[in-house]
């Protein structure tokens, strides 16, 4: 990694350290108030690669119901080739009382045959409501090939949704957004999202998606437009 890399995610860490000592807090203290794990399996079609399969797994946890830490780790599989990811984030909400987030997000992604290789940092600022929500910020992305010297690429990163139905039992939605929770590409890159989340038992939910993606370019390879099936579960406590 080299001097503008390093110095890039240092100003990450000290930013994340500042997240949780400035923002506004109940007292000092901190203490549990959610946790979540999540599995997910995605079948996939896509012209260059015919059919290609995705395994994820995730987890967070909440605090002061102020701060919420996710990390997940995701493997991409297509024939021989295959693609690892992995994230680690955290968000902020910075009013108790209106649902205004700040979150920052690191990504990495490696395609072996490729020795390709892509370290993402996401700061980004949103609205989250319970029908609706809106997302803007920055995709700072540094990638190398073959051992090349690093590219940087400074993208607007966006996401936004809408929940047609939300309650404790049920909630479908459709998702438009040029990054998700492992991979955030280059201006190629975006999706959209039919999803619906339905609940088992209080602590226990079953989750599905439809999706169109582009993806870009991946290495030295144009991924062209392909459509996903997602299924998965959670489990809360």
């Amino acid at each position: 990694m080299n001097t503008v890399t390093g110095r890039s995610f240092s100003g990450v860490l000290w930013l994340v350290v500042l997240l949780f000592f400035t923002s506004p807090l109940y007292g000092f203290g901190f203490s549990i108030t959610r946790g979540e794990l999540g599995f997910e399996l995605m079948p996939g079609y896509n012209k260059n690669y015919s059919r290609y399969l995705t395994i994820s797994a995730a987890g967070s946890l909440e605090f002061n119901r102020l701060y919420t830490l996710k990390s997940g780790f995701s493997l991409w599989k297509a024939g021989i080739a295959y693609e690892i990811d992995a994230s680690t984030g955290l968000n902020a909400k910075l009013s108790p009382r209106f649902p205004l987030y700040l979150y920052l997000f690191y990504l990495f992604n490696t395609l072996p045959d490729y020795e390709a290789h892509s370290h993402t940092v996401l700061p980004l600022l949103g609205i989250s409501g319970r029908y609706a929500g809106i997302t803007l910020g920055a995709n700072l992305r540094f990638s190398s090939f073959f051992n090349e010297p690093v590219i940087f690429e400074s993208i607007l990163a966006f996401e936004g949704y809408v929940n047609f139905y939300n309650t404790e039992k049920f909630r479908i939605g459709l998702r438009a957004a040029n990054f998700n929770g492992y991979f955030a590409g280059n201006f190629g890159n975006y999706y959209l999202d039919l999803n619906s989340r339905i609940g088992i038992t209080e602590s226990f939910f079953l989750t599905n998606g439809l999706e169109l993606r582009q993806t870009g370019s991946v290495g030295l390879a144009f991924r062209p437009y392909d459509i996903a099936y997602k299924a998965g579960v959670i489990i809360t406590w």
